[in-house]
């Protein structure tokens, strides 16, 4: 069975067509009035000026892109004087309505409105008059026709505004997906380095050694650093340009966050419950940040020595909370940091709750779904989270 895609049928376009357009109507013309010519081929006067004004409108319709307006109410008024002047009934009627079609398609529709009122009065008139040519059902079947191509350049015009809506909301759902990505790293990144630095400060006139483990801490999370960087960076990359070569960050480089976090003072246990099958790459970079963002708030705000990491692998889903013993009151429950890692749970169709404990202590508990046979989620793998946060 063969299935035809409409978003990606096109009539043809550009000025060649026009051209093509122009000289096939102007053609038809002439046969048409060469009927007038009879036997012994005398041109009359209206044969004549009927004729120029099929070859003005007929060259006026490439013109069109440069004087849209201009050439619209030429072809419309130099055809129904076209018609006044002939006695048959020539195809030059393909030019206006070409011109209606183009213009609705532009986004002018009440132009093309006012010249479809114009062409349709125009041969109503002629109906009135008692014209032998021009009766009702030309005029029903014009109004028709001209309804019809206005319905079609509108829907046409309308197709490409949400082509080009649809492409700036994606580009921004990236510069958000991005921006989002470079706040979980930074701010991870920059809080790790800021705790190592000052127990470095704190340590160098005591203990020189420890203040020397601190600063090599300091350099190894910078390295760590500016490598994600990189590698987040890497879309923002011209088409030419190298792609990065550094995997997503995910669960298989939890290991790295804990060592980040451990030397900056926490004591970090990491729990891991049911079956580890690979997980979809969005739901594995979203509970890799979420641990990311949990433990720098952990280190930044509630001067918490102790925290429990624990993710447990279900059939559909994967939970996550990670549990610190600091001052949970103290922290803050909608900042930046927790609003995008809720994005993130809500963005896979999960759930993402932050709050205090009632013994002190902060929790962040997640689930995160996934469909059978690890689906890709959101549309595409490298683009995981399409909301943005």
């Amino acid at each position: 069975m063969i299935h035809f895609d409409v978003i990606r049928l096109r009539l043809p376009t550009g000025r060649h067509t026009d051209l093509a357009l122009s000289g096939v109507v102007l053609v038809l013309c002439g046969v048409a009035e060469g009927q007038r010519l009879g036997s012994q081929w005398h041109a009359s006067t209206s044969l004549t000026a009927s004729w120029l004004l099929a070859v003005l409108v007929c060259a006026a319709l490439p013109l069109r892109r440069r004087h849209p307006v201009a050439v619209g109410w030429f072809t419309v008024l130099g055809t129904g004087a076209y018609h006044l002047l002939s006695t048959v009934d020539g195809p030059l009627v393909v030019i206006p309505i070409a011109v209606l079609y183009a213009l609705a398609a532009q986004g002018r529709i009440q132009l093309s409105i006012a010249l479809a009122a114009v062409m349709v009065i125009g041969v109503g008139a002629g109906a009135l008059v008692g014209s032998g040519d021009v009766t009702g059902t030309a005029v029903f079947m014009l109004t028709g026709w001209l309804s019809a191509v206005l319905a079609l350049g509108a829907m046409r015009h309308s197709r490409l505004v949400y082509a080009e809506e649809h492409g700036r909301l994606r580009a921004t759902q990236e510069r958000l997906r991005i921006a989002r990505e470079l706040h979980d790293l930074v701010g991870h990144t920059m809080s790790m380095i800021h705790v190592q630095a000052s127990s470095a400060l704190h340590r160098m006139s005591k203990n020189p050694d420890l203040a020397q483990e601190a600063l090599t801490a300091i350099k190894q999370s910078s390295k760590d650093g500016l490598r994600e960087l990189r590698a987040t960076l890497g879309v923002l990359r011209q088409a030419d340009e190298s792609a990065p070569t550094a995997p997503a960050p995910g669960l298989s480089r939890i290991g790295e966050l804990i060592s980040s976090a451990t030397r900056a003072g926490l004591d970090v246990r990491f729990e891991r419950h049911g079956t580890q099958a690979p997980l979809p790459a969005a739901v594995d970079l979203a509970a890799y940040r979420i641990v990311q963002e949990s433990l720098t708030n952990a280190a930044r705000h509630s001067g918490a020595r102790h925290v429990v990491i624990d993710l447990r692998h279900r059939e559909r889903e994967v939970t996550l909370s990670v549990t610190d013993n600091g001052h949970g009151a103290a922290r803050p429950a909608h900042g930046s940091g927790i609003a995008g890692m809720t994005e993130r749970a809500h963005a896979l169709g999960g759930t993402l709750s932050a709050a205090a404990g009632p013994e002190g202590g902060f929790t962040v508990q997640a689930r995160l779904p996934f469909p059978d046979h690890h689906e890709p989620i959101g549309g595409a793998a490298d683009d995981p989270d399409p909301a943005g946060g």
